[in-house]
């Protein structure tokens, strides 16, 4: 199996944009992957449903390394509140609705969370820890395997670098303000790599088996 860059942050973490930093790098990049063409044509492939599934990745596609994106709490929890909202009704019905490899991974982070639930910032900050702690006992003791960046610092550019061992220059533009999460759908790159086979899903990924 060859290796693979995944990307590891929860939604409203910066995933967009180090996407398209990956994309002017030269990298096949998938911003979600829901078929196993996708899964395999990728270099780099982000959010759903590797943040939720990055343990059966790992195992899958050996030698593989892995992003784990932060963001400051005070910006994180307005965005994602607002995201966990807009998707509420179509998450939570067991008919329909989003597809059942983001269903599975937003349900696994998030769990079956009612409106209320998301107007607590201990809810969705409990979300966000549990994310970082699991993923930092996982690596343990493979730490080279894994770079945690946050998008807004000054520094991350240059860790990336670092991590990728290139000397091409990388800049995080910020996409996805405001509450937006279209800005993937409007980027034109020949190294995108679609995340369905015109709209459609495959059942099972190839490393998952569902």
């Amino acid at each position: 199996m060859s290796s693979k860059i995944f990307i590891i942050g929860l939604p409203r973490t910066g995933t967009t944009s180090i996407c398209n930093s990956f994309l002017q790098l030269g990298y096949k990049t998938a911003h979600t992957a829901y078929t196993q063409q996708a899964i395999t044509t990728a270099d780099v492939i982000a959010d759903t449903p590797v943040f939720s599934e990055y343990a059966l990745l790992d195992k899958h596609f050996a030698n593989s390394r892995f992003i784990n994106l932060e963001r400051d709490l005070p910006k994180w929890l307005p965005s994602i509140r607002q995201l966990l909202a807009r998707m509420h009704t179509n998450l939570m019905r067991p008919d329909g609705g989003f597809n059942s490899h983001l269903k599975r991974c937003y349900l696994d982070v998030f769990g079956h969370y009612s409106l209320a639930e998301i107007e607590s910032d201990e809810y969705l900050t409990a979300c966000y820890n549990r994310h970082q702690r699991q993923v930092t006992d996982y690596f343990k003791g493979r730490e080279e395997q894994l770079l945690t960046l946050d998008v807004a610092d000054s520094n991350s550019p240059q860790l990336l670098q670092q991590f990728l061992n290139t000397q091409q220059p990388i800049n995080f533009k910020q996409l996805n303000m405001g509450g937006k999460v279209t800005a993937w759908n409007d980027i034109k790159h020949p190294d995108k790599v679609s995340s369905t086979r015109s709209g459609k899903i495959d059942k099972s990924l190839g490393y998952n088996h569902t």
